[in-house]
């Protein structure tokens, strides 16, 4: 009796399966883990950066904020609609009223060109999207993509775990957030990434 009572509780506990086995975690290697553990550590960093700054788009509307990300927004709808050669050597009127601005020689072009590229990009990918709307989500867009860069720089520096922190907590720091909120249409939107990546 004592017998088949042991031989029915080992066959119980066999069934027993822990969740993680059933997925096959504990099958991969250790490296593989690691792998996959940082994956998921950048992926939730990046996503935590975009979302956090979209709170102005869901409690008004997709809009553009201020003065000067407006007038990057005209200029780069002028970009959009009219192409670069044009834009280079626009005389706009309504800019330093009354005496007008040469656009091509007084701005540094970076952030136009990019919104305009991606732009033309998703439209000539059928994605249909007013220029409006790149405006708005392109510093959120490159704030997650900053993230990336922090982590590959911090690791370059120190070690795998320095960079996972440190892609962490730029996701998130105050001082970076409120420069590349959407909505918020200026230089500083993709300064940051350019500067971290030509550090990198």
């Amino acid at each position: 009796l004592w017998l088949a009572r042991g031989s029915r509780e080992r066959s119980t506990m066999s069934t027993k399966v822990p969740f993680l086995a059933r997925l096959g975690i504990y099958r991969i290697s250790v490296e593989k883990q690691e792998t996959l553990l940082k994956l998921m550590v950048l992926s939730t960093a990046a996503i935590l950066s975009f979302s956090t700054r979209l709170f102005a788009v869901l409690r008004f509307e997709s809009v553009i904020h201020e003065f000067d990300p407006y007038f990057n927004f005209r200029t780069t709808k002028y970009l959009a609609q009219e192409g670069f050669y044009r834009f280079h050597n626009w005389f706009d009127d309504r800019a330093w009223y009354p005496l007008g601005r040469i656009i091509g020689g007084t701005i540094y072009p970076g952030l136009m060109v990019t919104s305009a590229f991606l732009y033309h990009v998703m439209h000539f990918l059928n994605i249909t999207i007013d220029i409006r709307n790149v405006c708005v989500f392109l510093a959120p867009l490159f704030s997650s993509l900053t993230t990336i860069i922090t982590y590959h720089l911090t690791k370059e520096l120190k070690d795998t775990g320095a960079g996972l922190v440190a892609a962490a907590m730029i996701a998130i720091v105050p001082g970076y957030i409120s420069r590349s909120v959407a909505g918020s249409y200026d230089n500083e939107g993709i300064a940051i990434f350019c500067m971290l990546l030509t550090y990198y």
